[in-house]
């Protein structure tokens, strides 16, 4: 492939990139990880950066991105917790934005992708893979300290209460980050995906103060990325407090 010419920071962010290619923007983040390709996605090297194509046909995250998603993305420095990693695929591009400094807790309930996100986490060091299931948040409670932001891609019925679960357990502060790619089809048949979405924000807006909806067609049909910033209003909801640790946790990997 030819090196593109010019990649230009995305939102302020060094590690998020836009470059033309042709007649079409591409999006790439700076790599953390070395290769070989997690899911086939192009490396280009340049100077003493490694950036791998963020491609929206695989990632949810990187297609409301393209779709112009004006809401809290991953930052250098960072720790997010990733609700429903599977192999990690987005988990890896996560961990490209917070960089090596930061730090991306990756929770996965299912054995088969788990061992592939284990793989992965072996050439991305600040990947810390934790096999369990985001419904019961207090069970890896040892394993994940106060992070910046949670990110969720959980194809469930009720996946923004599980959201919210976890967020006002691990979210450090108010303001802190959600971002969610919901999938309607998860959420029932008593109603179309424009009505899923609408009960969806309802939802999230009780503690959150939510940023515009994306909807991520052609590239995932029927989901939509949502979220914004926690209002204090979360640590509040059922006497809730934040986890508290004095240091970081010494990560501990599960195993399938």
């Amino acid at each position: 492939m030819r090196a593109p010419r010019r990649f230009v920071p995305d939102r302020g962010s060094a590690r998020l990139v836009r470059t033309r290619v042709a007649d079409r923007t591409e999006l790439f983040t700076d790599s953390v990880g070395r290769p070989p390709p997690v899911y086939g996605e192009r490396w280009v090297e340049t100077g003493a950066h490694s950036y791998r194509s963020f491609e929206p046909g695989r990632s949810k995250l990187s297609a409301g991105i393209v779709h112009d998603w004006a809401g809290p993305l991953p930052t250098d420095g960072e720790r997010w917790l990733y609700l429903g990693a599977a192999s990690g695929t987005t988990a890896s591009h996560i961990a490209d934005l917070v960089g090596p400094s930061g730090r991306v807790y990756a929770l996965e309930r299912s054995p088969r992708p788990f061992a592939r996100l284990l793989a992965l986490a072996e050439r991305w060091p600040n990947v810390l893979p934790i096999l369990a299931d985001a419904r019961a948040p207090r069970e890896y409670s040892r394993l994940v300290p106060p992070v910046a932001g949670v990110y969720a891609d959980i194809a469930q019925p009720d996946q923004v209460e599980i959201v919210r679960r976890n967020a006002e357990l691990y979210l450090g502060a108010a303001r802190a980050s959600v971002v969610l790619a919901l999938k309607t089809a998860s959420m029932g048949r008593d109603r179309d995906a424009a009505g899923h979405l609408r009960t969806a924000l309802e939802e999230l807006a009780t503690w959150v103060d939510v940023t515009p909806a994306v909807r991520l067609d052609p590239f995932h049909k029927g989901h939509y990325l949502i979220g914004g910033r926690a209002r204090p209003e979360l640590f509040r909801v059922r006497g809730a407090t934040p986890v508290t640790l004095s240091r970081a946790p010494h990560p501990v990997r599960s195993r399938p």
